[in-house]
């Protein structure tokens, strides 16, 4: 199934799961898997948060950012993949000059 974003509405997130600034995120979701792409301001980030019931996969498609997982922390550059699993913590910070663009997977694991 092709999911064409272009036909998606663009919706603005003000402190998304408590982050700084706000994001604008096109989201597909089927009930099961939300499926996003979104851009990241410079200086926003999406609040730290616990994936209970999901895992997420977090693809960088320009720009820079910071991710700190359980803990630890790793530099996200374009082609980079970023895991969080189930039952762990992340955060994403845009901590660069540009727009943090990413492409972000988060299916139901329970």
């Amino acid at each position: 199934m092709k999911i064409d974003y272009s036909k998606i509405e663009q919706v603005n997130m003000p402190a998304f799961k408590g982050g700084e600034k706000s994001i604008d995120a096109r989201m597909f979701f089927d009930g099961k898997c939300r499926i996003m792409k979104a851009v990241v301001p410079q200086g926003a980030s999406i609040g730290l948060h616990t994936h209970e019931t999901s895992l997420e996969v977090i693809l960088i498609l320009s720009g820079r950012g910071r991710c700190i997982c359980n803990s630890s922390e790793e530099i996200l550059m374009p082609g980079d993949v970023h895991y969080c699993g189930n039952g762990l913590s992340h955060t994403l910070i845009n901590d660069g000059p540009d727009p943090l663009e990413i492409f972000a997977v988060v299916p139901e694991v329970r």
